[in-house]
């Protein structure tokens, strides 16, 4: 016998929208855990705001727990199911409505993969900044709603900084539009704040307008070795200065993670060799391909004679800076070679990120069952990455690890999560980095917003 909420569901939506039962074993819950089939009452395919309104409203009045899908990418639980709750899956909701060339903005559904949106940019010789590696199955309404960084946010801000406009669905089903393509706005609060970041836990994400700039006429590259993390950060500085405002991307990896991603099974070869304790990769958009490659390379030679840096390599050509960036961006050969992997985004005080990290390899190393380590992240906006491998998964050695990196931020004004957001996997681990007076505003936001609880319950607090 069909559950009632399903009944009423199929009624309001047609059948087609809804799935359950056996209709939901091919799906799951993590792209990693594709073989798992997903435990949920349904799986809800919306087309429109006003068909997620409908469920919400529907779910509301039956206390009914939500959980709402995007690409599936994250990394800290927040899609996790118990079995009995309704999941709301944005895959049909891929419209792009409108690129406006003039106002620089593109009107778009929850469910526009980020990659399609930064083609529908580039074909109006526009550019959305914003990209990492899972951009060809990162939904944009996940994309905001876990307000997500990536390898441009030096230059152009994290997500929340290129939301223009948002329309969201409260927990009773209550649409709140503001579809606005203008910058300034200083009408009171802004609402839509509220929803990015927050993790599907105040409201679900339906339309965005979100802000373009105007296309590069030229992209460099470069990779540099160190030997010592100060030099990282006065090189970070010099280039910073004398490239005008045009440096966008300044990505850090360590020995060991270079070596993991250039040997194989990985297949790309290293632009440097192994000889150096750090690798930069330094990306510069700007207005003459031909020129900026010169100042790029007069800056590298002007570095290398003042030992700033110790080697470094230019991309020349377009399959050069595919290669190039094919080893920041393909972070699957990394966790391939971690069992049980874990994995970790902190942000960290720019100078303090050398001898953290290096406090953290040894103690990691020193764990039991614990078999690497690998580090590589945003230097230049502090945000650091670790996949650790290890022998199982116990609850035990887990916390063990959790430990070891998380313990040391509140000291020094860190945070557990720098771009991936809280989820199910970090909650225990908040006050770390937010006040109890901060913790307690937050519940009572959710308790205002979500009074019974429904949306994607148990996440953040």
């Amino acid at each position: 016998m069909k559950n009632t909420i399903i009944e009423t569901l199929e009624g309001l939506l047609g059948k087609a929208k809804v799935l359950s039962g056996d209709q939901l074993n091919d799906r799951y819950h993590h792209i990693w855990h594709m073989s798992e089939p997903l435990k949920a009452l349904a799986l809800i395919l919306p087309a429109s705001t006003e068909d997620v309104s409908l469920i919400m409203s529907t779910c509301h009045a039956q206390d009914q727990s939500v959980i709402v899908y995007g690409g599936l990418t994250n990394l800290v639980g927040a899609t996790e199911t118990n079995g009995d709750e309704v999941i709301i899956s944005m895959e049909k909701m891929t419209n792009i409505e409108e690129v406006d060339a003039q106002s620089r903005t593109m009107t778009l559904q929850s469910g526009v993969l980020l990659e399609n949106v930064q083609n529908a940019a580039k074909e109006k010789d526009l550019l959305f900044p914003l990209n990492f590696g899972a951009k060809g199955s990162a939904q944009m309404g996940g994309v905001i709603s876990t307000n997500a960084g990536g390898l441009r946010v030096f230059r152009y801000g994290m997500t929340r900084n290129l939301i223009l406009g948002l329309e969201a669905v409260l927990a009773d089903g209550t649409i709140i539009s503001s579809m606005k393509k203008i910058i300034k706005d200083n009408s009171g609060y802004d609402l839509k704040q509220l929803f990015i970041g927050s993790e599907g836990t105040l409201g679900v994400i339906t339309r965005a307008v979100v802000k373009l700039v105007e296309a590069p006429k030229s992209r460099n590259s470069a990779f540099v070795g160190f030997d010592d993390y100060e030099k990282v950060i006065s090189f970070l500085k010099f280039m910073d200065s004398h490239l005008a405002g045009t440096l966008s991307g300044y990505e850090l990896i360590w020995k060991n993670t270079y070596q993991v991603m250039t040997s194989p099974p990985a297949t790309t070869k290293p632009p440097l060799p192994y000889d150096y304790n750090y690798y930069v990769l330094l990306e510069s958009l700007g207005s003459d391909q031909d020129q900026d490659r010169e100042r790029l390379q007069e800056l590298l030679e002007v570095a290398l004679e003042k030992e700033y840096i110790l080697d470094a390599v230019i991309a020349h050509t377009d399959s050069d800076l595919e290669w190039f960036w094919k080893i920041r961006e393909d972070v699957h050969v990394i966790a391939s070679q971690c069992d049980n992997g874990q994995h970790f985004d902190i942000s960290v005080p720019i100078p303090l990120i050398g001898d953290l990290v290096s406090q953290i390899y040894d103690k990691i190393k020193a764990i039991p069952k614990v078999d690497n380590i690998y580090a590589f992240g945003h230097v230049a906006d502090g945000n650091i990455h670790f996949i650790i491998g290890k022998q199982e998964q116990t609850e035990e050695l887990i916390n063990a690890i959790n430990e070891v990196i998380y313990t040391p931020l509140q000291a020094i004004g860190g945070s557990v999560s720098a771009e991936h957001g809280i989820g199910l996997h970090k909650k225990k681990y908040l006050p770390i980095c937010r006040t109890p007076e901060e913790i307690q505003l937050m519940n009572g936001l959710k308790k205002m917003m979500d009074p019974k609880g429904i949306l994607n319950p148990g996440k953040i607090l």
